[in-house]
């Protein structure tokens, strides 16, 4: 069954008119990139986090390694972050010839078990990523003192949780730096794109010359300052995301909504349990995934999975764990039971389709299904 032929997506974009008339208005002047567009999407990203600078992108692929290249990060060092997260956020490290090392996760957050991180600390050690797992910040009080303590930067993860926040800031400035992501299964999107935002103005010039080649803000498109890349964001994906931003609150209160619906209709199903949010912590709905009990087995849970997209569903499991991925495994011979919270949980997840304009009806749908499938 291909993804057009189920009856439920997995994700949808929320696109509207307003997004469709700014990037037409962007197909009508020749500024098609870097153009006038670029610097007010990053305004408008800033100004809502609550950084200085904001240095788009893209892809968050690009804005962690943008950032990892910025803390002279290279061969030899270490960075330390969790294997409960997208491929990126430890293949930026690898990018540079650092060597991610993982941290397990909290059985509850989901995310890096911040008591477990100083011991990983070595004297190779430069960075730590906490990555705010599924848009539920990590615990940053606990991991800024542990960075200050050993003299380490902090680059947020928060590539799934625009619109998070942990103690009424805003995630993305709780770092010395941080990353968001725009592909378009994210709360807002772009098409592909991302942004970095730090505080740290020689950080975000370092970010922009990166992105454009190596060249410097004044040089001419020939001069090249240093080795750089072509990161560039367009002008038309930047309208796109100048339109998103302007609704982010409408969209967060949608999928906040349509989480509730779920939270309503499973609530009282004992095989079940989703990610618990601290009382501290505002979460961003990235996506919606339960837990099965651990007295089910991964190949029950993919029995689960097979059952619901017969009945046209669209679901998936999230995440496996990066240092199980094949290469990573063979190049530093991670092996299974190194993290056995993160290597349970990832056998029992299931991801339901979630997105801003899911209707009650589809909610109820998913949840009857997934109830009869158990």
């Amino acid at each position: 069954m291909t993804m057009k032929e189920f009856k439920i997506p997995l994700s949808q974009p929320d696109i509207t008119d307003l997004e469709r008339r700014y990037v037409m208005e962007v197909l009508q002047t020749p500024n098609l990139s870097l153009g006038p567009k670029l610097p007010e999407f990053e305004k408008k990203v800033s100004d809502y986090v609550g950084t200085r600078f904001a240095v788009a992108v893209n892809s968050g692929t690009s804005a962690l390694h943008c950032c990892i290249k910025s803390f002279g990060i290279g061969p030899g060092d270490e960075v330390i972050t969790s294997p409960f997260s997208f491929i990126a956020t430890s293949n930026a490290a690898l990018f540079e010839g650092a060597k991610p090392v993982f941290v397990d996760i909290d059985p509850d957050t989901y995310n890096i078990d911040f008591r477990q991180i100083e011991e990983k600390i070595t004297e190779r050690t430069k960075a730590i990523i906490p990555v705010h797992v599924f848009g539920l910040p990590a615990e940053m009080d606990a991991i800024n003192k542990i960075a200050k303590k050993y003299n380490l930067r902090v680059l947020e993860d928060a590539a799934e949780a625009i619109g998070a926040e942990y103690k009424k800031r805003k995630a993305g400035s709780l770092g010395d730096c941080a990353v968001f992501a725009f592909y378009p299964n994210k709360q807002i999107t772009t098409g592909e794109g991302g942004i970095i935002v730090t505080d740290n103005e020689s950080l975000a010039a370092l970010c922009r010359s990166l992105r454009n080649q190596g060249r410097g803000d004044t040089s001419g498109w020939l001069q090249h300052q240093r080795l750089g890349y072509n990161y560039r964001l367009s002008d038309i994906n930047c309208a796109l995301g100048i339109a998103q931003m302007e609704r982010l609150s409408e969209i967060l209160d949608k999928r906040t909504r349509v989480a509730q619906w779920y939270l309503e209709q499973l609530h009282d199903v004992p095989e079940l349990t989703t990610q618990q949010i601290p009382a501290n912590c505002k979460k961003s709905w990235f996506v919606f995934v339960v837990a099965l009990s651990p007295l089910y087995s991964k190949k029950s849970r993919d029995e689960i999975l097979s059952h619901l997209r017969k009945k046209g569903i669209a679901c998936s499991n999230y995440f496996s764990p990066i240092h199980l991925q094949p290469f990573m495994a063979a190049r530093f011979g991670y092996k299974e039971g190194d993290f056995p919270v993160t290597e349970s949980l990832s056998k029992r997840t299931i991801a339901l389709p979630f997105f801003a304009n899911l209707s009650k009806e589809n909610v109820r749908y998913v949840t009857d299904v997934l109830k009869n499938s158990l």
